[in-house]
């Protein structure tokens, strides 16, 4: 048991966000049929949309109320998990669960906003904390005696706002007063996808839950901040590869002034140290790590360049850049959470690594200070390759990646709403061991491949109603 506070900060879509007038939820319903009105109807996610006044700065219509509860689904970010399990996980290593701090966030505004109110936050409740009879109970029986410090445990976006809240603009002593910093697939260098979102559908039909998350992302500083930061860019013919600039943001589908201040706000933040950082990387999953851009349409990929020691690019001997597949969990390539050199690896995608149970031990194994040396990288797992969207009476296939043989291998569906669970074969498909699955209703499905070395990788599945303008392509 630890005697230290715990500020648990989710990722992106994370927090159930309501309208601060009217107390309405705008993100974060239970049940599937909200999920699905909320991405087909045309103004089912109307009230999301940034305003002029908050561009501006003019924050305070929408209020962060929770951490999700239940699960949702959000097109390219596919399934987010609710945070139900990690908090229940870190309640049973407190000294009490006034120990425990979640913080909710408006995850559409910019991570430097967040970062402020997570520095306060996390103020307030280390006081409070530290003044509390339980507190004082809990280091009677420690033998050092040491009062409370600070434990970060940040989800995707959420280590983002936890480096901003500890870069010292804030309070200069709160890095001071943290223990260590844990991040469960965090995008320190940013992820493609959210390039991807910014680009969806300019020039070519997309399914309509895509148009719409393009729609809400245009002007969403959250999202622009979750842009790639490394050299990601591939030039023509390999001759080279180059950060995203302005300009590219720009044509592809984003905001040029939000682009300009993503790019000051990361350099700001780029050597911001985290205190005693433990990092949780999901691996085996496909992910895109790199991409091509023309004539402002995106091609990404699930390869990219490898730099030497000394910065150069690895190229062969005609002198062309060589491109290497990394994998990551499914949203953010492995290097890229990779920020120190304490990493834990595990085989899962990304909206589970708040969940999972191989994440979760982890997550626990830092808390009370039994610092674990983490995976081999590449060894354990395989990867899960599903579609994020699918229709209600039609196949789609579920494949598992590095793995040759079905062998220990199973799979399963399940509906998250009514708890149905169905079984699925798999075969051998094309050289990957394929199961071959449908749904007869509309919902949220979680499809789980087990593996024979007792992991799990699972991916939330939204289903819709057969032809449910899946190929509209206004936002």
């Amino acid at each position: 048991m630890t005697q230290d506070a715990v500020v648990i900060v989710p990722g992106i879509m994370g927090s159930e966000l309501r309208e601060t007038a009217s107390g309405d939820v705008l993100w974060g319903l239970s049940g599937a049929g909200w999920l699905l009105r909320a991405w087909t109807r045309k103004d089912g996610l109307a009230r999301l949309h940034m305003t002029d006044d908050e561009l501006a700065g003019k924050t305070g219509r929408v209020t962060a109320t929770r951490l999700l509860r239940h699960g949702t689904w959000t097109p390219y970010l596919r399934g987010q998990e609710p945070y139900t399990d990690l908090l229940e996980t870190v309640r049973d290593y407190v000294a009490d669960p006034a120990a425990i701090c979640a913080f909710p966030y408006d995850w559409r505004l910019p991570v430097a906003v967040n970062g402020r109110l997570l520095a306060e936050r996390a103020r307030e409740h280390l006081t409070a904390w530290r003044r509390h009879p339980a507190h004082h109970a809990a280091l009677a029986h420690r033998a050092d005696q040491r009062p409370a410090e600070l434990v970060f445990v940040a989800h995707s976006m959420g280590g983002l706002v936890t480096r901003s809240a500890l870069d010292g603009t804030h309070f200069d002593d709160l890095a001071a007063d943290t223990r260590t910093v844990i991040t469960l697939g965090t995008p320190f260098h940013g992820s493609v996808k959210a390039a991807v979102i910014l680009n969806s559908g300019r020039g070519a039909p997309v399914p309509l839950p895509h148009a719409r998350l393009r729609a809400l992302c245009a002007t969403m500083p959250g999202l622009h901040d979750l842009l790639p930061q490394y050299r990601c860019v591939r030039e023509t013919g390999d001759t080279d590869v180059r950060r995203l600039q302005v300009s590219d943001v720009t044509a592809l589908g984003g905001h040029p002034d939000l682009a300009r201040a993503t790019l000051d706000f990361h350099a700001g933040q780029r050597h911001v140290p985290l205190p005693d950082h433990r990092t949780v990387v999901g691996t085996r999953q496909p992910t895109w790590q790199s991409l091509e851009l023309t004539n402002g349409q995106i091609i990404p990929h699930e390869d990219g360049p490898r730099p030497n020691s000394d910065g150069t690019l690895v190229r062969d001997r005609h002198e062309r850049v060589q491109y290497f597949t990394v994998n990551g969990d499914g949203t953010v390539y492995r290097d890229a959470a990779a920020l120190s050199g304490h990493v834990s690896t595990v085989p899962l995608q990304h909206g589970d690594l708040a969940r999972a149970d191989s994440a979760l031990d982890t997550v626990t194994d830092i808390l009370l200070e039994d610092l674990p040396q983490g995976i081999p990288l590449g060894e354990p797992g395989c990867g899960l390759t599903v579609p994020d969207l699918a229709e209600a009476g039609a196949e789609w296939p579920a494949v598992a990646e590095h793995t040759d043989s079905v062998q220990g291998l199973t799979c399963t569906l399940t509906n998250t709403e009514t708890g149905e669970r169905r079984p699925a074969a798999l075969q051998m498909r094309d050289g990957r061991p394929t199961a071959t699955l449908s749904a007869h209703s509309p919902g949220l499905y979680r499809v789980e491949l087990h593996t024979y070395d007792r992991y799990t990788i699972s991916q939330l599945v939204l289903v819709t109603e057969p032809g449910a303008g899946l190929t509209e392509t206004d936002g």
